[in-house]
């Protein structure tokens, strides 16, 4: 198991704060503003979950490209680069 440490930078975390105070902005996205939120100046990692959600935004033609830029940021940040989400 390989440890990532990287973490969001000010930039980042400045887009994920107005993802999450604007109010047309989707779930998806502000879930990524928050996980994004979440890991800047911490210690705290991407959940295989949420970097699930992330590829997912990245491979659709129809995310923005700040939801893009967010969920690049978080999937760069995944906990456990060989880390597997749980079966659903």
């Amino acid at each position: 198991m390989i440890k990532n440490s990287k973490e969001t930078s000010d930039r980042i975390a400045h887009l994920a704060a107005v993802i999450l105070a604007k109010l047309s902005a989707s779930s998806i996205e502000k879930e990524l503003a928050g996980s994004a939120l979440a890991q800047h100046h911490t210690s705290k990692h991407t959940s295989a979950a949420i970097g699930k959600v992330a590829g997912k935004v990245l491979a659709s033609p129809q995310a923005c490209e700040e939801a893009k830029e967010l969920a690049g940021s978080v999937l760069a940040q995944v906990r456990n680069l060989h880390e597997q989400s749980p079966a659903r």
